[in-house]
């Protein structure tokens, strides 16, 4: 029920449409710790990320920063990633700064990213490993990026969070789950070593792509069926693009891409609020019986072309009643303008 986009469009041939359109961003979200015991989710939302960040970082305009964070295992590793997540994502990996978006920028973006995903990785390994042990080895989590730069945007993903993009009410996804029973990710697992028991990576674990997790990746440096490769995807908006939705596997195991985008464009056009979209959906996934944490965030590109009025309340006639005497005196009256 839904188109998948691969790469960027050519800049050489974009149309007027494309040119003339600049996003005008904002967002909601909402969390709810579902029928666990305990919340694992993490998320990190940032609608102007030159004003967050400071005169040190140059971005094009407008620019924007999100992220949603799945724990597994317990929630020190999506806690973790998220406190730090400016520091890994930008600080330390030699983010590029220009106020021009171009071919050779958004490379430098995805290569970033890259070593943004293993660098926390990486930071998650030696926590788990340290005496006093802060992230346990078995505690992971799973990690899916959003940014975007004037018109552009790029979605980074390791595990079974998901990005949707609406597209004139059409439902595009812009990730992939990282499940070891999807083919791409069985070979690649099985070609590692690994092997899937009841869908389950080496039998304990439901996705194929995590950060932690670092009781099945010890030693550090050897080739484990469990990477925290990002998988990367890149559009450049229009303005059919209306809004962009990213949310944690909780959703996504009861309720279709294309579903969620029907539910988050009919809330835009009543009322116009993409928190209240973020908490509709997660209601919605509550209804459907959903057995997992819950995380969502809306990203509303531009505002919708009309709002749809409420319907006027019909007017309620009033009954009065009469008593015995009033009713008489009525009767008394109306008999003598009768006589008249």
């Amino acid at each position: 029920d839904v188109k998948s986009v691969e790469k960027i469009a050519d800049p050489s041939i974009e149309t007027t449409t494309v040119v003339q359109f600049v996003p005008d961003i904002r967002s909601g979200s909402f969390a709810d710790i579902g029928p666990r015991r305990y919340m694992e989710d993490e998320h990190i939302r940032i609608d102007d990320l030159s004003s967050y960040l400071g005169p040190l970082f140059k971005f094009p305009k407008p620019s924007a920063f999100y992220g949603v964070f799945d724990g597994h295992g317990g929630p020190e590793a999506a806690a973790y990633v998220r406190k730090h997540a400016l520091r890994f994502f930008f600080e330390d990996v030699d983010f590029p700064r220009t106020c021009e978006v171009d071919d050779v920028f958004m490379e430098g973006v995805e290569n970033s990213l890259s070593k943004s995903f293993l660098l926390a990785d990486l930071a998650l390994a030696d926590l788990a490993l340290a005496d006093d042990c802060t992230v346990n080895s078995s505690s992971g989590t799973t990690a899916l990026v959003a940014m975007i730069f004037g018109r552009h945007l790029m979605v980074a993903n390791a595990g079974d969070c998901r990005a949707v993009l609406c597209r004139k009410g059409e439902a595009v996804d812009m990730s992939e789950d990282h499940r070891p029973i999807y083919p791409s990710e069985r070979r690649r697992v099985e070609g590692l070593g690994g092997f899937i028991d009841d869908g389950y990576l080496n039998g304990v674990l439901s996705v194929s792509r995590a950060l932690g997790d670092w009781d099945m990746k010890f030693p550090k440096g050897s080739s484990s069926p469990l990477i925290a490769e990002p998988e990367f995807r890149q559009v450049v908006l229009t303005e059919d693009d209306e809004f962009l939705i990213i949310g944690c596997d909780g959703i996504w195991d009861v309720m279709s891409s294309q579903h969620a985008v029907s539910i988050v464009r009919k809330g835009l056009r009543r009322h116009d609020d993409p928190e209240q979209c973020a908490r509709d959906l997660v209601m919605e996934a509550l209804r459907c019986n959903t057995f997992d944490n819950l995380t969502v965030i809306v990203v509303c590109f531009s505002s919708p072309d009309h709002l749809e009025q409420p319907s006027p309340r019909p007017r309620r006639l009033r009954c009065c009643s009469l008593s015995a005497e009033a009713l008489c005196s009525l009767r008394s009256l109306l008999d003598a303008n009768a006589k008249w």
